[in-house]
């Protein structure tokens, strides 16, 4: 195998010619090949073919379009988080500093992955736009041609089918990351483009295979999870690769933290790659199909580079940071990149032919849907009764996700704090456990489901998920947790530490967590939320619903947080000004609730009244109950982080005392003697002054 040489004393010994990206590229091309020629026996004879251009080039194109996507998504992790933007010693200036960093101290990898990011998001916005072009000549069987009525046909394509226009939307987000890529350099910019990056994925979540499954919503779930453990995964091993010798003495660190972001890939695609074929397909009958087949070479793939890169962590990582001959170690670590590169190859152009092979059954229609189906996309479910509040479930894997990443964190770090000797206590574990398993409750259990059909049940699984949820979060005191376990860079780049300490000292942070924004924004989005179209975009949408438990969540963890948190933020108000702010917004909880309850105007009338449910209260009357919800139910955990903050201002009170009192045991009350003779002065001075008033009288 070609290895190239070093270029100083201080890189490793060897490193991968790029070269083998282009072989990686050639494998992926051919694997999407042969598994589109296979995969495509399974379409149905009376499809149109749109010629051989677009039967072969869409695959190519879509295998393009993906790898440069996870390449731009990789780089713009590796800028903004793992690689030092600037090199370190004498002369080189302070790789910590805020801001960009000039081009004569910009570290050589750092410079490497930028152009890698610009390239690859380049190539990224012009694939997706061939994607786009031939997506159309596929779906519509018309070979591509440049005629103005294949031009009038692709516009309206774009604008008016939802496939079209999502991969519009791609194009529009690649050209826009590719666009900041030439011109950013500080590290808070490049996080955002890298969040913005990986929103481009969204569009291509919502309109893959999985939009369309049996259980549509929990599918795109599962499959956006999926996207971005691979994009993580592939993305980061493009850019190692990139980086090659221009690491230098930070390769070990950078490989340590690379390794520790492949892991977490790796759990993410494997986990949910089994549930989404699960949710596609038919166990075990269904993996015999085309769809099938592929699927299984797909997850041998994703096996062996888990294997390897678990060798890569226990056997060759640990060596790499020897003083004493690494040179070995280094030589076989980047061969086994170089096989995970060729194997990750061949998955992704598995992936492109998986993504236009029909799942067995994926064409079969029921001839009649009910219509909480064409509301809902699922069939209404039975009656409520008290069991039924714990019996439904409808699992939405992206909470789940949220959750087991939260627990899995918060017990690590907490058993790091007890096996250096530190304590942490028991309470705040278990509240935060609490609060998790409360969070995958009120997303999946009963109250989630039926919050689609009963007004309701919607606004218990609303309140609980603003109010009784975030308690337990906040009580965790998760923030403070990961800054007394997490270990500092020194090297000028941010991890995760890091970007916790900007995010808590930005000024973002500083409005949000304000206390009278936090409070004007608990207590008035419930009414912004109810009174427009936004309750309706989170009933229709997949999205719309995401957001909005996004949006219940993050709002009652800061108003809690600001009420009796102890993780650290930029302001918090005064005991009375926070008893004051939570009686406010108890008033206000109050009135919006007795407005429902008094209502004669059904809100988003043509959803509950569409969906066929012949049980329960009627629509108007189950509305009213929600008001009643609302000013009952979401009072009670008011009370009671009142009653925390009362606490917690008499413990503030308490401990003001306790150092006072040691303060004057250690003047021996100089305060207050100085404060008695002050107050003698004063005696002595307003006696004289009547003396003399006495005299002159």
């Amino acid at each position: 195998m070609a290895l190239k040489a070093p270029a100083s004393a201080n890189t490793p010994t060897v490193s991968p010619r790029l070269v083998w990206l282009a072989v990686a590229g050639v494998i992926a091309v051919v694997a999407v090949l042969a598994a589109s020629a296979y995969g495509g026996a399974t379409l149905p004879p009376e499809t149109r073919d749109p010629g051989s251009l677009v039967r072969w080039g869409y695959g190519i194109a879509q295998t393009l379009q993906n790898t440069a996507a996870a390449a731009t998504i990789g780089a713009l992790v590796f800028a903004a988080c793992i690689i030092p933007p600037a090199l370190r010693g004498p002369g080189r200036g302070n790789p910590g500093r805020r801001g960009p960093v000039s081009a004569a101290v910009e570290h050589p990898a750092f410079t490497r992955i930028m152009v890698l990011a610009s390239t690859a998001s380049v190539l990224w916005t012009l694939a997706a736009m061939a994607v786009l072009v031939f997506s159309f000549s596929d779906i519509t069987g018309i070979p591509i041609s440049g005629s103005s009525e294949y031009a009038s046909q692709l516009a309206s394509y774009i604008t008016e089918l939802p496939t079209g226009t999502a991969w519009l939307w791609v194009v529009i987000i690649s050209a826009s990351v590719s666009t900041l890529t030439f011109g950013l350099r500080s590290r808070g910019g490049l996080a955002a483009a890298a969040l913005l990056s990986l929103a481009g994925l969204l569009p291509m979540i919502l309109i893959g295979h999985a939009a369309g499954g049996a259980d549509h919503e929990q599918a795109i779930n599962s499959l956006g999870l999926h996207l971005v453990g691979v994009c993580l995964w592939l993305g980061g091993l493009i850019a190692l690769t990139v980086g090659g010798t221009a690491f230098g003495k930070d390769t070990a660190a950078v490989l340590e933290r690379f390794s520790t972001l492949a892991g977490f890939a790796f759990i993410l695609v494997v986990a949910s790659g089994i549930i989404n074929a699960a949710i596609r397909i038919d166990l075990p009958a269904g993996l015999a199909s085309p769809y099938g087949v592929l699927l299984l070479g797909k997850t041998a793939a994703a096996l062996v580079l888990g294997a390897i890169g678990l060798l890569h962590r226990r056997r060759i990582l640990p060596q790499l940071s020897l003083k004493s001959g690494p040179g070995t170690h280094t030589r076989l670590l980047w061969r086994f990149i170089v096989v995970e590169l060729l194997i990750m190859g061949a998955a992704s152009g598995l992936a492109a032919a998986l993504s236009r092979t029909p799942p067995p059954g994926g064409e079969d229609i029921r001839p009649a849907l009910t219509p909480a189906e064409i509301l809902t996309g699922y069939l209404l479910p039975p009656e409520l009764t008290a069991e039924r509040w714990f019996t439904v479930w409808r699992p939405d894997w992206l909470w789940i996700a949220v959750a087991v990443t939260g627990a899995y964190l918060y017990l690590r770090a907490a058993r790091r704090l007890r096996v250096r000797g530190d304590t942490w206590p028991w309470a705040r574990s278990l509240l935060w456990l609490t609060g998790l398993a409360a969070l995958v409750f009120f997303t999946s259990g009963g109250p989630s489901v039926y919050g689609r059909v009963l007004f309701s049940a919607h606004m218990l699984d609303h309140m609980a998920l603003t109010m009784i949820v975030p308690v337990f979060l906040v009580l965790g005191s998760p923030v403070t947790l990961a800054l007394r376990t997490l270990a500092p860079r020194h090297d000028g780049s941010r991890g995760p530490r890091e970007w916790i300490m900007v995010l808590v000292h930005s000024r973002v942070a500083a409005i949000v967590t304000h206390p009278l924004f936090v409070a004007a924004n608990f207590a008035g989005s419930i009414v912004l939320f109810y009174y427009s179209d936004a309750f309706g975009f989170a009933l229709r949408e997949h999205v719309g619903h995401e957001l909005m438990t996004v949006h219940f969540v993050i709002t009652g963890y800061l108003f809690v947080l600001s009420m009796i948190g102890t993780d650290p933020v930029p302001r918090r108000a005064p005991y009375p000004l926070r008893l004051l702010l939570l009686l406010a917004t108890m008033a206000f909880h109050a009135f919006f609730g007795v407005t429902l309850m008094g209502s004669t105007t059904l809100i988003q009338s043509d959803w509950f009244t569409g969906l066929g449910r012949g049980w329960g209260l009627p629509a108007l009357e189950d509305q009213q109950m929600a008001g009643a919800i609302t000013w009952g139910i979401g009072e009670i955990p008011t009370v009671l982080i009142a009653l925390g903050v009362a606490v917690m201002w008499s413990r503030s009170d308490a401990r003001e005392t306790r150092r006072t009192d040691r303060a004057a045991a250690r003047n021996n009350d100089a305060d207050l003697t100085a404060y008695n003779a002050m107050l003698a002065r004063l005696e002595e001075r307003s006696t004289a002054t009547d003396r003399t008033h006495d005299r002159a009288n």
